[in-house]
């Protein structure tokens, strides 16, 4: 069962998503950010325009209600530094924030040119890493909507064992064919309606990497994070793709689709692994 979302943050979606929060976020994080930011002649994904060594997210709970979100190296904030309290009464008032489990992030509901900008941020959790981009859009004086910068971090908590870099590969193009034929499973979350318990995965067709790529931007970032992103936002329905090749056999997407009127209408979250090997009589 499902209920739309509300102010109650008793209710019983509301407080899975809460839970699901501090067991995604709950860490010291630590990580570089590099911000790539459009110029004269749009993006140099080869060269981020903005990096800042150690960005800082330290995010701890009390008890089981109430938690500090504590970031510094923050791009936008005064001093590059912001506290905030966390609280399951008022987690996700506006329901921009979602969470499955592994995966979490905020986004945008709308992005039209009537917001000053708007954009999302996507995490995908393995071990003791976070893999986060963001990607942020702002509106043009014709009613265009444009990708303005693309920030990547790869995280690693430091409590306890640190997880090792990831071996990078080459390119987009080299991490997705990697992944292509491999089958998986996705669960789905819309704005507004959270599930009370744990929505059963469904399985999926193999990988295919042009369903992934679907946009002007197909790029490859830290932490083995890829995007395809649209550098203009279509006039009608789109999708907005991110994902990461986690570990050698294990790739988590996240996909965000938009309808006609540019209004956020789901989240699926879909993990594709190879398929195993056939066995042998011997």
């Amino acid at each position: 069962m499902q209920r739309p979302l509300g102010s109650d943050g008793d209710a019983p979606g509301q407080r899975r998503q809460w839970a699901l929060n501090r067991a995604n976020f709950d860490g010291h994080w630590q990580g570089p950010t590099r911000w790539y930011l459009r110029g004269p002649g749009g993006f140099d994904f080869q060269r981020p325009s903005l990096e800042i060594p150690q960005s800082t997210y330290a995010i701890s709970f009390s008890d089981a209600d109430h938690g500090t979100w504590h970031g510094t190296g923050l791009r936008f904030a005064p001093g590059n530094e912001r506290i905030l309290p966390l609280s399951r009464s008022t987690y996700n008032s506006g329901g921009s924030c979602w969470q499955f489990p592994g995966a979490g992030g905020q986004s945008s509901l709308t992005m039209t040119s009537e917001a000053p900008r708007c954009g999302h941020e996507v995490n995908l959790f393995s071990g003791r890493s976070r893999s986060m981009l963001i990607a942020l859009y702002a509106p043009l004086g014709d009613g265009a909507v444009q990708l303005e910068s693309v920030a990547a971090t790869p995280f690693r908590c430091q409590r306890g064992e640190i997880d090792p870099p990831r071996a990078p590969l080459a390119s987009a193009a080299e991490l997705l064919e990697r992944v292509a034929g491999w089958p998986g499973e996705r669960q789905v979350l819309e704005p507004g309606l959270w599930p009370e318990a744990c929505p059963a995965a469904e399985p999926i067709a193999g990988f295919e990497p042009v369903a992934f790529a679907l946009h002007d931007h197909t790029t490859a970032f830290d932490d083995n994070l890829v995007c395809s992103l649209p550098d203009r936002l279509p006039a009608g329905a789109f999708q907005l793709q991110f994902g990461c090749l986690l570990q050698a056999d294990h790739f988590a997407q996240v996909c965000l689709s938009f309808d006609a009127n540019h209004r956020l209408s789901r989240w699926e979250l879909r993990r594709h692994r190879p398929a195993p090997a056939p066995r042998t009589s011997g």
